[in-house]
Protein backbone atom coordinates (compact mmCIF):
# COMPACT_ATOMS: atom_id res chain seq x y z
CA UNK A 1 0.00 0.00 0.00
CA UNK A 2 1.64 3.29 -0.92
CA UNK A 3 0.24 7.04 1.35
CA UNK A 4 -0.27 9.77 -0.59
CA UNK A 5 1.56 12.22 1.53
CA UNK A 6 1.69 14.94 -1.12
CA UNK A 7 0.21 14.03 -4.48
CA UNK A 8 2.32 16.92 -6.11
CA UNK A 9 1.38 18.51 -9.43
CA UNK A 10 -0.74 16.29 -11.86
CA UNK A 11 -0.42 12.49 -10.34
CA UNK A 12 -2.23 9.58 -12.09
CA UNK A 13 -2.75 6.15 -12.13
CA UNK A 14 -2.25 4.62 -15.28
CA UNK A 15 -1.86 1.67 -17.37
CA UNK A 16 -2.15 0.59 -21.19
CA UNK A 17 -5.89 2.87 -21.25
CA UNK A 18 -9.96 2.17 -22.48
CA UNK A 19 -9.36 0.75 -26.26
CA UNK A 20 -12.51 0.73 -27.85
CA UNK A 21 -14.87 3.20 -26.25
CA UNK A 22 -14.08 6.13 -28.70
CA UNK A 23 -17.42 5.13 -29.56
CA UNK A 24 -19.03 6.78 -27.08
CA UNK A 25 -16.46 9.27 -27.06
CA UNK A 26 -14.59 8.29 -24.27
CA UNK A 27 -10.37 8.53 -24.72
CA UNK A 28 -7.83 5.89 -24.50
CA UNK A 29 -6.04 7.40 -21.85
CA UNK A 30 -2.78 5.32 -20.33
CA UNK A 31 0.52 6.32 -19.39
CA UNK A 32 1.93 9.10 -21.55
CA UNK A 33 4.80 7.75 -22.14
CA UNK A 34 4.06 3.86 -22.74
CA UNK A 35 7.81 2.77 -22.99
CA UNK A 36 8.68 4.02 -20.02
CA UNK A 37 5.62 2.62 -18.36
CA UNK A 38 6.43 -0.88 -20.14
CA UNK A 39 10.16 -1.08 -18.77
CA UNK A 40 8.55 -0.73 -15.40
CA UNK A 41 6.87 -3.21 -15.51
CA UNK A 42 9.22 -5.45 -17.36
CA UNK A 43 11.48 -4.90 -14.43
CA UNK A 44 9.43 -5.78 -12.06
CA UNK A 45 7.90 -9.40 -14.02
CA UNK A 46 4.39 -7.28 -14.51
CA UNK A 47 2.03 -8.09 -17.10
CA UNK A 48 2.51 -5.01 -19.71
CA UNK A 49 -0.74 -3.84 -18.73
CA UNK A 50 -0.12 -3.24 -14.96
CA UNK A 51 -1.12 -0.01 -13.62
CA UNK A 52 1.24 2.09 -12.56
CA UNK A 53 1.56 6.19 -10.89
CA UNK A 54 2.66 8.70 -13.32
CA UNK A 55 4.03 11.54 -11.82
CA UNK A 56 4.00 14.96 -13.61
CA UNK A 57 7.43 17.19 -13.31
CA UNK A 58 8.63 14.92 -10.56
CA UNK A 59 6.81 16.16 -7.68
CA UNK A 60 4.88 14.81 -4.12
CA UNK A 61 6.21 12.81 -1.73
CA UNK A 62 4.71 9.27 -0.85
CA UNK A 63 5.26 6.50 1.52
CA UNK A 64 5.11 2.69 1.34
CA UNK A 65 3.18 1.81 4.36
CA UNK A 66 4.14 -1.84 3.68
CA UNK A 67 7.32 -3.66 2.59
CA UNK A 68 7.08 -3.97 -1.05
CA UNK A 69 9.28 -3.98 -4.34
CA UNK A 70 9.16 -1.12 -6.78
CA UNK A 71 10.59 0.48 -9.72
CA UNK A 72 11.05 4.37 -11.36
CA UNK A 73 11.44 4.83 -14.99
CA UNK A 74 10.87 7.79 -17.09
CA UNK A 75 12.07 11.61 -16.57
CA UNK A 76 14.56 11.68 -13.78
CA UNK A 77 14.04 14.18 -11.16
CA UNK A 78 16.94 13.01 -8.31
CA UNK A 79 14.88 10.75 -6.58
CA UNK A 80 15.67 9.20 -2.92
CA UNK A 81 14.15 6.62 -0.16
CA UNK A 82 14.08 8.37 2.75
CA UNK A 83 16.86 11.12 1.64
CA UNK A 84 18.94 8.29 0.24
CA UNK A 85 19.44 8.74 -3.59
CA UNK A 86 18.00 5.90 -5.54
CA UNK A 87 18.70 4.53 -9.42
CA UNK A 88 16.33 4.74 -11.70
CA UNK A 89 15.49 1.35 -13.86
CA UNK A 90 16.63 -0.65 -10.85
CA UNK A 91 14.51 -3.03 -8.52
CA UNK A 92 14.31 -1.40 -5.15
CA UNK A 93 12.95 -2.93 -1.85
CA UNK A 94 11.21 -0.18 0.35
CA UNK A 95 10.41 -1.19 4.04
CA UNK A 96 7.44 0.08 5.73
CA UNK A 97 7.16 3.56 6.51
CA UNK A 98 9.91 4.43 3.72
CA UNK A 99 9.42 7.57 2.04
CA UNK A 100 10.01 8.32 -1.83
CA UNK A 101 10.63 12.12 -2.68
CA UNK A 102 12.23 14.02 -5.99
CA UNK A 103 14.29 16.89 -6.37
CA UNK A 104 16.44 18.33 -8.96
CA UNK A 105 15.41 17.54 -12.93
CA UNK A 106 17.83 15.71 -14.56
CA UNK A 107 15.60 15.31 -17.75
CA UNK A 108 12.02 14.27 -19.02
CA UNK A 109 8.81 15.28 -17.71
CA UNK A 110 6.84 12.37 -16.46
CA UNK A 111 8.28 9.62 -13.57
CA UNK A 112 6.72 6.22 -13.93
CA UNK A 113 6.42 4.15 -10.42
CA UNK A 114 5.32 0.89 -10.59
CA UNK A 115 5.33 -1.59 -7.92
CA UNK A 116 5.54 -5.53 -7.94
CA UNK A 117 1.96 -6.82 -8.86
CA UNK A 118 0.87 -3.78 -10.25
CA UNK A 119 -1.31 -1.20 -8.28
CA UNK A 120 -4.77 -2.67 -7.34
CA UNK A 121 -7.03 0.55 -7.81
CA UNK A 122 -10.81 0.25 -9.34
CA UNK A 123 -11.27 -0.43 -12.76
CA UNK A 124 -13.64 1.64 -15.15
CA UNK A 125 -14.57 0.47 -18.45
CA UNK A 126 -11.59 -2.32 -18.73
CA UNK A 127 -9.23 0.09 -17.89
CA UNK A 128 -7.85 1.86 -14.07
CA UNK A 129 -6.54 4.58 -16.04
CA UNK A 130 -7.62 7.92 -14.69
CA UNK A 131 -9.90 10.90 -16.48
CA UNK A 132 -12.32 13.04 -15.30
CA UNK A 133 -15.62 12.13 -15.61
CA UNK A 134 -14.87 8.70 -15.97
CA UNK A 135 -13.01 7.99 -13.33
CA UNK A 136 -10.76 10.15 -10.43
CA UNK A 137 -9.51 13.08 -11.95
CA UNK A 138 -5.81 12.49 -9.86
CA UNK A 139 -4.86 11.16 -6.56
CA UNK A 140 -5.02 13.49 -3.33
CA UNK A 141 -3.66 13.68 -0.23
CA UNK A 142 -3.68 11.03 1.91
CA UNK A 143 -5.07 8.26 -0.44
CA UNK A 144 -4.34 4.97 -0.35
CA UNK A 145 -3.09 2.97 -3.23
CA UNK A 146 -2.98 -0.69 -2.65
CA UNK A 147 -0.42 -3.15 -4.06
CA UNK A 148 1.05 -6.51 -3.10
CA UNK A 149 3.12 -6.68 0.12
CA UNK A 150 6.59 -8.15 -0.08
CA UNK A 151 6.21 -11.62 0.09
CA UNK A 152 9.20 -14.44 -0.82
CA UNK A 153 8.03 -14.85 -4.52
CA UNK A 154 8.96 -10.92 -4.72
CA UNK A 155 12.49 -11.74 -4.11
CA UNK A 156 13.49 -13.05 -7.95
CA UNK A 157 16.24 -12.52 -9.78
CA UNK A 158 16.69 -8.59 -10.58
CA UNK A 159 15.54 -7.92 -14.15
CA UNK A 160 17.01 -4.59 -15.91
CA UNK A 161 16.19 -2.75 -18.93
CA UNK A 162 17.60 0.07 -20.02
CA UNK A 163 15.64 2.83 -21.91
CA UNK A 164 18.22 4.81 -24.09
CA UNK A 165 18.70 8.44 -23.29
CA UNK A 166 17.76 9.02 -27.05
CA UNK A 167 14.56 8.31 -25.60
CA UNK A 168 14.45 11.26 -23.45
CA UNK A 169 17.06 14.07 -25.40
CA UNK A 170 15.86 13.58 -28.73
CA UNK A 171 14.48 16.30 -30.62
CA UNK A 172 13.47 14.23 -33.70
CA UNK A 173 9.58 13.33 -33.55
CA UNK A 174 8.74 10.73 -36.11
CA UNK A 175 4.98 11.04 -37.80
CA UNK A 176 3.15 10.20 -41.17
CA UNK A 177 1.31 12.50 -43.29
CA UNK A 178 -2.37 13.41 -41.83
CA UNK A 179 -5.57 13.05 -43.81
CA UNK A 180 -5.13 16.81 -44.80
CA UNK A 181 -1.45 17.10 -45.08
CA UNK A 182 -1.82 16.85 -48.80
CA UNK A 183 -4.11 19.94 -49.10
CA UNK A 184 -1.61 22.10 -47.57
CA UNK A 185 0.64 24.26 -49.73
CA UNK A 186 4.14 22.99 -50.92
CA UNK A 187 5.67 25.57 -48.41
CA UNK A 188 3.94 24.82 -45.51
CA UNK A 189 4.25 20.94 -45.79
CA UNK A 190 7.96 22.01 -45.60
CA UNK A 191 7.45 24.04 -42.59
CA UNK A 192 5.79 21.12 -40.78
CA UNK A 193 9.62 19.08 -40.98
CA UNK A 194 10.94 22.59 -39.75
CA UNK A 195 12.19 24.17 -35.63
CA UNK A 196 9.42 24.04 -33.30
CA UNK A 197 8.94 24.89 -29.32
CA UNK A 198 6.79 23.51 -27.15
CA UNK A 199 4.27 26.28 -25.76
CA UNK A 200 3.36 26.62 -21.61
CA UNK A 201 0.28 25.27 -22.97
CA UNK A 202 0.65 21.78 -22.78
CA UNK A 203 -1.01 18.21 -20.72
CA UNK A 204 -2.37 15.03 -21.17
CA UNK A 205 -4.84 16.28 -23.56
CA UNK A 206 -2.61 18.28 -26.33
CA UNK A 207 0.90 19.52 -26.36
CA UNK A 208 0.68 23.29 -28.86
CA UNK A 209 3.82 24.68 -30.54
CA UNK A 210 4.65 28.03 -30.37
CA UNK A 211 5.27 28.65 -34.16
CA UNK A 212 2.68 28.59 -36.21
CA UNK A 213 1.64 27.98 -39.64
CA UNK A 214 -0.04 29.56 -42.55
CA UNK A 215 -3.60 28.23 -42.67
CA UNK A 216 -5.26 27.80 -46.02
CA UNK A 217 -7.42 25.27 -46.05
CA UNK A 218 -11.13 24.78 -46.16
CA UNK A 219 -13.11 24.02 -42.91
CA UNK A 220 -13.52 20.04 -42.51
CA UNK A 221 -16.58 18.25 -41.00
CA UNK A 222 -16.01 17.10 -37.41
CA UNK A 223 -13.86 13.89 -38.01
CA UNK A 224 -11.99 11.64 -35.81
CA UNK A 225 -8.58 12.27 -33.76
CA UNK A 226 -6.72 9.92 -32.19
CA UNK A 227 -3.23 10.26 -29.47
CA UNK A 228 -0.65 11.94 -32.27
CA UNK A 229 -3.07 13.21 -34.18
CA UNK A 230 -1.53 17.00 -35.17
CA UNK A 231 -4.16 19.53 -35.67
CA UNK A 232 -3.67 22.75 -37.54
CA UNK A 233 -6.18 25.39 -35.69
CA UNK A 234 -7.21 28.45 -37.62
CA UNK A 235 -4.85 30.63 -35.76
CA UNK A 236 -1.85 28.53 -37.88
CA UNK A 237 -1.62 26.58 -34.36
CA UNK A 238 -0.56 23.30 -34.29
CA UNK A 239 -1.74 20.87 -31.51
CA UNK A 240 -0.34 17.46 -31.29
CA UNK A 241 -3.06 15.48 -28.99
CA UNK A 242 -2.05 13.18 -26.49
CA UNK A 243 -3.33 10.01 -24.42
CA UNK A 244 -6.32 12.17 -23.29
CA UNK A 245 -7.04 13.64 -26.69
CA UNK A 246 -10.51 13.79 -27.53
CA UNK A 247 -12.11 11.26 -30.09
CA UNK A 248 -13.21 13.81 -32.32
CA UNK A 249 -11.99 17.20 -33.59
CA UNK A 250 -12.83 19.75 -36.53
CA UNK A 251 -9.28 21.00 -37.23
CA UNK A 252 -7.57 19.54 -40.20
CA UNK A 253 -5.37 16.71 -39.43
CA UNK A 254 -1.67 17.36 -40.98
CA UNK A 255 -0.13 15.28 -39.28
CA UNK A 256 -0.35 11.66 -37.31
CA UNK A 257 2.86 10.44 -34.67
CA UNK A 258 4.20 7.34 -34.32
CA UNK A 259 3.12 5.51 -31.01
CA UNK A 260 7.11 5.99 -30.38
CA UNK A 261 6.97 9.67 -30.97
CA UNK A 262 4.16 10.25 -28.52
CA UNK A 263 6.05 9.12 -25.73
CA UNK A 264 9.31 10.87 -26.24
CA UNK A 265 6.81 14.16 -27.12
CA UNK A 266 5.45 13.50 -23.40
CA UNK A 267 8.88 13.84 -21.74
CA UNK A 268 9.46 17.18 -23.09
CA UNK A 269 8.74 20.85 -20.86
CA UNK A 270 7.80 24.17 -22.31
CA UNK A 271 10.24 25.23 -24.30
CA UNK A 272 12.09 22.14 -25.53
CA UNK A 273 12.89 22.41 -29.26
CA UNK A 274 11.41 19.43 -31.48
CA UNK A 275 11.44 18.56 -35.06
CA UNK A 276 8.66 16.73 -36.94
CA UNK A 277 10.36 14.14 -38.89
CA UNK A 278 8.15 12.75 -41.96
CA UNK A 279 8.59 8.96 -42.87
CA UNK A 280 9.57 8.08 -46.02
Amino acid sequence: MIRIINPGIYTTVQDCGRVGMARWGIPVSGSMDAVSAAAANAILGNEPSAAVLEITYGQGVYEFVEPLYFCLTGADFSPSLNNEPLKMGRRIHAAAGDVLRFGKREYGARVYLAVVGGLHTPEVLGSKSYFPGVSKTCVQKNDLLNAHSMDHSSEASVVQKEIHPQHFLTSQIDCMPGPEFALLAPSEQKKLCGTFHISNHNNRVGYRMVEQLALDLPAILTSAVLPGTVQLTPSGELIALMRDAPTTGGYPRVLQLTALAISRLSQKIAGDRICFCLAD
